[in-house]
Formats: structure tokens, C-alpha cells, sequence
């Protein structure tokens, strides 16, 4: 073949291939340009979405929270009281209603209402209109058992009479420790659908079964994101939490994803192209919880514009890259040179600026994770100051319910010094009169014995019943268990228990607190006592040790105990399964009683350092022996 044909052949095939590079150079320039801007164009509207979020949460947690303490301001409102002593009395009554009107005309609620631990309406705001006043009893509904369980209710449901949906907060009624009732408000949700256009999009709020309770488009309410197992429908069916509603599946078919770090939610609904039928994306679907409540939020957010702007981005990149092939084509070597470097230098700009959009993001949620650790901090402490708080009260409350149980016993105590008192003074009367002073001090020096002894009765129970607070120092053990056991001699007396003090007469100093170290024998005596009941040998022991065993047990910071007292009985002894529930809240064996005096005893004791452990003997009944430490360096 002639060589210059050869050449011309070569200079075609390489010409065909650098128009054949200079297409495909231009084709995906065009592709790479509408991918990037389709990403970037889709991270800005989710970022713009997050903010909308932000505000429409805000403004449904500032309808909902505004209205929250409400049930917690009627417990402290003396007609309510009030009418949980006077329940049939319609003037009471009446004083309640016109209470509840005035405070939920001033707080702007649908209806505020007491109910009674039937669950039985006893008082309502009447502000209502009749067509939307709720049934009479609620016994079946989650914030009212939750408010009796001495819990704070909140739960969306649908008015059962108006079938309006509304937001239900509870409170417990308290008369001392235990709860007599619930104060219920319903929150007016119409203002959510009003403020549906600061969204921009179709919206949605869904609760924690995943049901849409409320929707910027109609069609979507009182349906579920998924599907609900059979057996959770039935409890929904149970407590009518939605009127009955039959809860079809949501209409779009979306597959949602959680963040455990943001709590933020996020997914996407796909479409087939118009044009070459694969699945590209239609809508973007974000979401968030909203503080303080078990909703969600989520906004269904169109692609389109996002990829027209891509669209034209791509274009563009494709006009750019075209023009950069001419240039080529007719600038010299120098000029290609010039335009590599300014590529270089934009690549370089372009991953600058995302290195430090990453920084940004990085340290933003950094300093978020901060306010949070802080704030956990915060609301634990608090939390540990209510606890401490919350069992002072306990333990006064225990005491009370003693000294109600020996009442009959110090009466009798006091009855007969005081009928001492009134004779030998009556005396003394009559001997002044006939001037005989020696037998007028004989019988006043016998009513002053008879008042030191009504003295020695009422001392113990009035320092037994004082309110104190926690105050560690040196105690006298043997003290301590003779004030306790004074507290029921009448009781043992009448019952014929055999009592065995072998502390009696002994100086036993330990570190701790006399108050509440008397409330604790009181219960353990008092258990012993009820332990006893049934058995025909009834004997209490109680038993001090110094500086028991190392084996037993030491104290958290390796100090050994300086004393441990026994509390023995002769009773039915405890349950086979006792190691693992004795010590817990709420659980008792006996038919009356909440359980909570273990615990209570328990905690007690560990505020001191010490410990508290039980355990049967090898023949009838139980001991519980109490481990106090030594005193701090």
C-alpha cells in the first residue's frame, strides 16, 4: 500500500476517534452536570425542608405544651379536693364545675374534667357543646390508667360522641399517697390543620402505632404506615383510641428510615421516566419526632424542580464542554495547557469547600451532642433530688400509719394516769379545804409522778411522729429498738407475743440516722408482728452484733460494719422466690399494703452506708438484719 494512502488512513481513524472522544466528552460532561446538580439541588431542598420541620414542630409543641400542666393545677384546687370528700354532694359539685369553667375558658382547651378512680366523670368544665361533651365513664382509655398508676397520661385519641380527633393529658389526684382520682384535659388539635401552609407540601403527623392522625390531605387520615400485627389492632379496637375506624393502608407505598442520631426521618417514593421507563425519584419524604410527644411529623416534598434546574445545569455542562472541545480544536497546545490548570485549580475549590462544609457539619453536631449530655446531666440531677424528696415523704407517711395503728393502745396508756390525776387532785381539794397542807403535797407529789409518766408515753411518739430530714452523726442503737418496740407494746400485749430484746441495757453506737433507723425497725417489727398473726408460738427476738464477720458483707467503700441487728420471728417465714422480689417496689404478700415499705427500709438504710438482707431460718419464721457502718475517716 502506497505510504501517504497509509498516512491518510491513519490521520482519518485517528480523526474519527477524537471526534468519537469529543462526543462522548460532551454526552457525559452533559450526564455529570445534571448528576451533581440533581444531588446538590436535592441536599438544598432537604436541607430547606429540615428548617420547615423545625418550625411547624415548634409551633405544634407551643399548642400542646402550653396546655400540659393544666390537669396538674386542678389537683391543687381546693373544690376538687373537696369533692373527693364530699362526692354526692351537688353543691360541692357545682363549686367544682364552675372551677373547671373558668379555667378552661382562661387556658382556651375543648373541655377539662375530673374523673374518679372508677373512672366515672365526677366534674367537667360544661363548656363543651353536648354533641361534644366525651362519654360518662373512661375507665378503658390509656391516660386515664396510666394517671391512676400515679403517671402522667398523654395519648391522642378521637372523641367518641363528635368524633373530633384531640389530644389527651391526665394527672393523678392525690389524698396524701394515694391516688382518689384523674383530671383529664382535651386539647383542641383544629389549630394543626391551619398551619399546614407553612409546610409548602403535603404533610402528615402519625403517632406511635404509626397511624396518621392528622393530614394536610384528607385522604391519608386514620390510616397506618404499616401494617399492624392482629393482635395490636384489637388492643386499638379495645381502648377505641380511633372510634373503630377500620385504618386502611397508606395510599403511597414508602419505606421509611430512622437516624438514631438526629431521630430524623427520612425516604423516598419512586416513579418510572416518562421516557425510558426506569425508576428515578419522585418525592423525598423527611420527617422528625416532635419533642416531648410520641409524634412524627413528615412532609412528601416533589423532585421536579430540583431536576429541572439539573436539567439545565447539564445542559449547560454539555454547552461548556463543547466549547472546550472547539478551543481546543483551535487554540494552540499553550491554551490547553492554560485550561487544564484552571480544571485543576476549580476541582481543587470544589473539594475545599467540601472539606469544609464536612468540618462545619461535624462540629455543629458535636456541639449539639454537648447541650444534650448537659442537659441529661441536669434533669438527672434533678431527678436524684425529687427521689431523695419523694422518700422523705414516704417515710412520713409510714410513720403516720403506725402511730393511726396504736392510737386505741396510747389511749389506754393515758387513761388511767389521767384518772389518777383527776382523783388525787380532787383530793387535794378537799384537804386544802380542811387546811391539811401534808397530805395536799403528798397527793400533788403523786400527780407529778402521774405526769412524768404520761410524759415518758407521749416523748417517743412525738419525736416517732416528727417530720426530719436526713442527718447522719453517732446513734445509740439500743435506743433506737427500745423506742420502736414502745411504740408497739400494746399491740404485742394483746396479741401475746413473747419479746426477747437482748439489746436492752447495752450502749451500741453506730453511724446513721435515729429518725429514720426507728422507721425502719417499725416496719421490720411490724412485719414480724403480721408474719405472726396465724402461728400459736409467737416470740420476737432482736439481737445485736458488733463488728460481725468480714465474710458477710463490707460497705461500697471497703469499710467493715460496725454493727448488724437482728429482727427474728417465729412466723410463717418467706416465700420460696423471696431473692429476687423482696426488695421490690409494689410487691407484697400480704392482702393489705402497696409494698413499698422494704423498699423504702432498704434505701434507708444504704443513705446510711449500711444494707438490709433477709433470710428463713432452719425452723419457722424469718430474720432481717440490718448492717450499720462504721463512721467515715
Amino acid at each position: 500500500m502506497n505510504p501517504q494512502l497509509r498516512s491518510s488512513i491513519r490521520h482519518a481513524a485517528w480523526k474519527s476517534a477524537a471526534w468519537l472522544l469529543a462526543l462522548a466528552f460532551v454526552g457525559l460532561s452533559g450526564a455529570g452536570g445534571y448528576l451533581s446538580f440533581e444531588r446538590r439541588g436535592v441536599a438544598n431542598l432537604q436541607a430547606d425542608v429540615r428548617h420547615r420541620l423545625e418550625l411547624f414542630s415548634s409551633a405544634v409543641e407551643g399548642m400542646i405544651q402550653r396546655l400540659e400542666d393544666v390537669p396538674a393545677t386542678v389537683q391543687l384546687s381546693e373544690e376538687v379536693q373537696r369533692l373527693f370528700h364530699a362526692p354526692r354532694r351537688a353543691a360541692v359539685r357545682e363549686r367544682a364545675d364552675r372551677y373547671l369553667q373558668r379555667l378552661n375558658a382562661f387556658m382556651g382547651g375543648i373541655a377539662i374534667y375530673v374523673l374518679d378512680e372508677r373512672g366515672i366523670i365526677v366534674a367537667s368544665s360544661g363548656s363543651t357543646p353536648p354533641d361534644a361533651m366525651p362519654e360518662e365513664d373512661f375507665s378503658f382509655r390509656p391516660y386515664f390508667q396510666e394517671a391512676l398508676s400515679g403517671r402522667v397520661g398523654r395519648h391522642f385519641a378521637i372523641s367518641l360522641v363528635a368524633n373530633r380527633p384531640a389530644y389527651f393529658v391526665s394527672h393523678p389526684i392525690r389524698d396524701g399517697a394515694k391516688v382518689v382520682g384523674v383530671a383529664v384535659i382535651m386539647i383542641n388539635l383544629d389549630p394543626i390543620n391551619q398551619i399546614w401552609d407553612m409546610l409548602g407540601a403535603p404533610a402528615l403527623l402519625a403517632d406511635t402505632n404509626g397511624v396518621v392522625i392528622l393530614s394536610s390531605d384528607p385522604a391519608w387520615t386514620y390510616t397506618t404506615l404499616q401494617d399492624l400485627p392482629i393482635e395490636r389492632r384489637v388492643d386499638l379496637q379495645l381502648s377505641r383510641m380511633y372510634n373503630r375506624m377500620p385504618l386502611p393502608r397508606f395510599p403511597l407505598q414508602v419505606e421509611l428510615k430512622v437516624n438514631p442520631e438526629t431521630l430524623s426521618i427520612y425516604g423516598s417514593l419512586q416513579r418510572a421516566n416518562r421516557y425510558f421507563g426506569f425508576q428515578e425519584l419522585a418525592q423525598i419524604v423527611s420527617g422528625r419526632s416532635i419533642n416531648g410527644m410520641d409524634w412524627r411529623v413528615m412532609l412528601f416534598t416533589d423532585v421536579d424542580g430540583a431536576r429541572r434546574d439539573a436539567v439545565l445545569a447539564g445542559a449547560v455542562s454539555a454547552t461548556g464542554a463543547a466549547f472546550l472541545i472547539l478551543l481546543v480544536l483551535v487554540v494552540a497546545q499553550r491554551r490547553r495547557i492554560h485550561r487544564h490548570r484552571r480544571e485543576s485549580e476549580r476541582l481543587l475549590e470544589q473539594a475545599n469547600l467540601s472539606l469544609e462544609h464536612k468540618v462545619a457539619q461535624r462540629t455543629a453536631a458535636l456541639t449539639l451532642a454537648n447541650a444534650q449530655l448537659v442537659k441529661e446531666v441536669a434533669d438527672r440531677r434533678q431527678t436524684e433530688a425529687t427521689l431523695r424528696a419523694t422518700q422523705g415523704e414516704l417515710v412520713h407517711a409510714g410513720k403516720m400509719v403506725v402511730l393511726g395503728r396504736m392510737a386505741a393502745g396510747i389511749t389506754h396508756e393515758l387513761t388511767q394516769p389521767l384518772g389518777g390525776v383527776r382523783t388525787f387532785a380532787g383530793n387535794a381539794m378537799e384537804f386544802a379545804k380542811r387546811q391539811d397542807l401534808d397530805s395536799v403535797l403528798q397527793n400533788l407529789e403523786i400527780i407529778a409522778r402521774l405526769t412524768e409518766r404520761m410524759g415518758t408515753i407521749i416523748h417517743p411518739l412525738r419525736s416517732f411522729a416528727r417530720r426530719t430530714e436526713p442527718s447522719l452523726s453517732f446513734i445509740d442503737v439500743g435506743q433506737c429498738i427500745a423506742n420502736a418496740l414502745f411504740l408497739y407494746q400494746t399491740q404485742l400485749a394483746h396479741l401475746g407475743v413473747v419479746v426477747d430484746n437482748r439489746t436492752a441495757g447495752e450502749q451500741l453506737p453506730a453511724w446513721g440516722d435515729a429518725h429514720r433507723l426507728e422507721q425502719v425497725l417499725v416496719n421490720l417489727i411490724g412485719n414480724a408482728i403480721d408474719a405472726m398473726a396465724e402461728t400459736p408460738a409467737k416470740q420476737l427476738t432482736l439481737v445485736a452484733e458488733r463488728a460481725p464477720a468480714a465474710t458477710e458483707a463490707t460497705a461500697d467503700d471497703g469499710r467493715p460494719y460496725a454493727l448488724r441487728i437482728d429482727v427474728e420471728d417465729t412466723g410463717c417465714g418467706l416465700p420460696p422466690d423471696f431473692a429476687s422480689h423482696l426488695f421490690e417496689p409494689f410487691y407484697t404478700t400480704k392482702q393489705k399494703g402497696l409494698g413499698l415499705g422494704l423498699t423504702i427500709s432498704r434505701d434507708i438504710v444504704q443513705d446510711f452506708g449500711g444494707a438490709l438482707r433477709a433470710w428463713n431460718h432452719d425452723g419457722p419464721g424469718a430474720c432481717f438484719s440490718i448492717y450499720l457502718p462504721c463512721a467515715p475517716p
